[in-house]
């Protein structure tokens, strides 16, 4: 039995800022026990802008979001999922990374989002992020005190294979950190999660974006735990602020037990 938290974050295009927000409501998550605590998506700047993020990003090591981030998790001795980072990985090349850091503010794992999200909604509605990111190639399980953790960023979403691949490698936690539209969030965003959570009898972590972001972007929030069976634990709407929720990884061998569809896969 542990305990999680989801932070839900409205980022702007200030690091700085964003980060400062970002503490805010991990120690509010720490004053409820979290023992682990997770962002969203793109958590230290929000954008899209190629040259601009060239312009900022630097290297894992040299970061200032998750070094931050880094004394935080060594301070008060929690584990500390960033949802995700824009990183420089070569003078060209930028990432969108979910980076683990464990209690001793060391990085434990780190994944590089694999499905760019290439969409066009409408005419005023389209995203190219494949013009931006390079994508990511291996899938990447976490290993956190009570389990193992699948990996995923936003469109992995839709990717069911993704979810079971990590399944059949032992994961029973599966992490979602997202920025999803407002289009797309209200649609499908809590049919996908609870499909990928009954598929694979895991938890499903989602902290999210939300809100109408500096750029006129819109967010659709509703940061939220779903149990193995499918059940939303509880949820936020569109607004910042974060939920906190006992997980007992138990839960997750006797569904397993009881309907055995992973065997047969």
């Amino acid at each position: 039995m542990f305990r999680v938290s989801c932070i839900q974050l409205c980022s702007s295009d200030c690091i700085k800022s964003n980060l400062k927000r970002s503490e805010k409501l991990i120690k509010k998550a720490v004053s409820q026990k979290a023992n682990l605590i997770i962002t969203p998506e793109v958590s230290s700047k929000f954008s899209l802008n190629k040259k601009k993020l060239l312009e900022v990003a630097t290297t894992m090591n040299n970061d200032s979001y998750l070094l931050g981030i880094k004394k935080l998790a060594k301070k008060y001795k929690k584990w500390i999922l960033i949802g995700s980072l824009i990183l420089k990985i070569k003078k060209n090349k930028l990432v969108n990374r979910s980076i683990l850091v464990n209690p001793k503010g060391h990085v434990a794992a780190f994944y590089d989002k694999i499905h760019m999200y290439d969409a066009r909604l409408s005419k005023k509605e389209t995203y190219l992020e494949s013009k931006t990111f390079t994508a990511g190639k291996k899938i990447k399980i976490a290993k956190l005190p009570w389990g193992k953790l699948g990996m995923s960023i936003c469109y992995d979403l839709r990717f069911a294979n993704m979810y079971r691949k990590m399944t059949k490698k032992g994961a029973i936690f599966l992490s979602v950190p997202s920025a999803f539209t407002q289009t797309t969030g209200k649609k499908h965003w809590h049919a996908l999660l609870k499909a990928r959570a009954i598929e694979n009898f895991c938890f499903i972590f989602a902290p999210a974006q939300g809100g109408t972001h500096y750029n006129g972007r819109k967010t659709y929030g509703h940061s939220l735990v779903v149990s193995p069976d499918g059940k939303i634990i509880k949820q936020l709407k569109k607004k910042p602020g974060l939920i906190t929720v006992n997980i007992n990884e138990k839960e997750v061998y006797k569904l397993r037990k009881k309907i055995p569809s992973l065997d047969l896969d």
